[in-house]
């Protein structure tokens, strides 16, 4: 197997795994999302109204982030996107467990209020699922290259490599004619 091939796989395994994580997510709050913005407003880390459109919003970005990783269209941009996401999620788990704060994520349907020693084992636990999370979307972030991607269908391989990867000169007759006159 070739480095290229091996690196396609891993960027096709990186999609797949933030991209469905992120469609079950969203899709777990979806029908609920009173419960989806009771959950970011237990964070306690925005302004409560900000804290609802936010929490209405969230599934809803997760499910189309998720989808666009999946099918590896703009992978790039969603992989941006879903990692940072994942990054905000790390801080507000991070926060709500330095404050004290003893609430479930939310992050796969209803959060809310859970007992302190629940609280300690998740919170541990979901941030090192959310750091492994952005890496992926750092991954595609540097190389949105990756099998079965409709970037690569519908752009080319040249547009979805990764930056500063060699691309060939274009030629063309007139090009190919001077050269081999001037030899």
């Amino acid at each position: 197997m070739t480095r290229e091939r091996m690196l396609d796989l891993v960027g096709l395994a990186a999609r797949l795994i933030l991209g469905v994580t992120l469609v079950v997510a969203g899709y777990l709050k979806i029908g609920s999302l009173q419960s989806s913005a009771r959950s970011v407003q237990a964070y306690q880390l925005l302004p409560f109204d900000v804290a609802t459109y936010v929490g209405y919003a969230l599934p809803i970005v997760e499910i189309i982030l998720g989808i666009l990783l999946i099918v590896g269209l703009f992978t790039r941009t969603a992989a941006i996107l879903g990692g940072l996401l994942m990054v905000a999620f790390i801080i507000g788990i991070t926060s709500a467990w330095a404050r004290g704060l003893s609430i479930d994520c939310g992050c796969f349907g209803d959060g809310g209020i859970i007992s302190l020693e629940e609280a300690q084992r998740k919170y541990p636990i979901d941030i090192a699922r959310d750091i492994g999370l952005a890496l992926c979307g750092l991954w595609l972030a540097w190389r949105p290259a990756s099998f079965a991607s409709l970037d690569r269908a519908l752009f080319g391989p040249r547009i979805v490599d990764s930056p500063g990867a060699p691309t060939p000169e274009p030629t063309s007759p007139d090009t190919q004619t001077s050269q081999s006159t001037q030899e």
